[in-house]
């Protein structure tokens, strides 16, 4: 639906059609007086008041158009120099002269942009320090007791350290992973790849755990399966290691998690289902955020972000639905085949 009034272009438009018919009549005025003096006549009185009302008439909208001009442009210079200081909440608004609204409308979506930035930013090394402040204290409190000689420096103490180090070391990776693919430097090394080995090899890697936490993890494969598509079997596999991570910790035990291979349209579809609580319908479409996760259950809340974005580079798409029965159902679209351009393509 178009919005009323005049768009930039008409509005140029009429703007410079005034301008060339205030242009003629001065010139055809001044002609007139030229030739009267030339012809040794005294220019017709209607003639000199005619020229000076143009003059002054040009004068007055020429005066308006360099004062609306000029403090529009000294309001764009404050909120520029607000801006290199820092204050990225600055906005100009309205200005009084129109052709610069354009360029004020810019400054305004430039600097939001710049202040969503900038307060994801500071979200991202707040989440980032919280979520490494609790290995470290462990880390810390467990060798300054062993320095005390509170407990001896064996195995059943050293143990939980290194493991606690993995949990920082997975963290930083993943960290590591999500702003490489957000800055569009990580590539992905296609070739072609039979996605039903891609889920048995996902779902076999985290047969143990789903074990250990008393759920049966199954694997089904439909008919219809693409048997080949052009990926990068390593960064799909994590994708799928991800939608399980969650999917079992979310299952209570005795319940089952089910991984299918099926195709739609000629593209290959991985749908991974548990029987968990589910997603909160409010928030559904922050499931893909950064450390968007759960307050009753483990993890980073990097899993999904992480996915979403090599699912995105692969051209595909990526979904989480959560039916009325309960439970959550994560699908994921991949193209079967690459515009064959060339095997390595960075992330957008």
């Amino acid at each position: 639906m178009r919005q009323g009034g005049l768009g930039p272009g008409r509005r140029f438009r009429r703007g410079a059609f005034v301008a060339l018919a205030f242009v003629v009549l001065l010139v055809a005025a001044l002609a007139t007086v030229a030739a009267s003096i030339i012809n040794g006549n005294a220019p017709a009185p209607w003639i000199t008041v005619t020229v000076s009302a143009v003059v002054v008439v040009g004068l007055i909208l020429s005066a308006r158009v360099l004062w609306r001009s000029a403090r529009s442009i000294a309001v764009l210079m404050d909120a520029a120099d607000r801006v290199a200081g820092g204050d990225y909440t600055t906005r100009v608004g309205e200005v009084p002269s129109r052709p610069l609204g354009r360029l004020t409308a810019a400054f305004d979506q430039m600097t939001e942009r710049l202040d969503t930035n900038e307060r994801r930013r500071r979200e991202l090394l707040a989440d980032v320090a919280h979520e490494l402040r609790n290995p470290l204290q462990v880390i810390r409190g467990s060798l300054e007791g062993m320095l005390d000689g509170l407990y001896p420096a064996d195995e059943a103490r050293l143990r939980p350290l290194l493991e606690e180090t993995e949990v920082m070391s997975r963290l930083l990776e993943d960290l590591r992973t999500l702003s490489m693919a957000e800055a569009g430097v990580l590539t992905l090394e296609r070739e072609t790849v039979d996605p039903r080995r891609v889920a048995e090899d996902a779902a076999e890697a985290y047969r143990s755990t789903a074990d250990e936490a008393d759920v049966r993890l199954n694997v089904i494969l439909g008919d219809d399966a693409p048997a080949a598509i052009e990926a990068d079997p390593v960064r799909l596999t994590e994708v799928l290691a991800n939608l399980l991570t969650n999917a079992i910790r979310h299952s209570p035990a005795g319940a089952s998690v089910t991984v299918r291979v099926a195709s739609a349209n000629g593209d290959v579809v991985f749908e991974v289902d548990d029987a968990g609580p589910g997603i909160p319908s409010d928030q559904v479409p922050f499931v893909f955020d950064r450390f968007v996760t759960s307050a009753d259950t483990g993890g980073t809340g990097l899993g999904l972000a992480i996915a979403k974005r090599l699912v995105e580079a692969h051209g595909g798409t990526i979904e989480a639905i959560t039916p009325n029965g309960g439970g959550t159902h994560m699908r994921v679209q991949i193209p079967r085949m690459t515009d064959g351009r060339n095997r390595e393509r960075r992330l957008p």
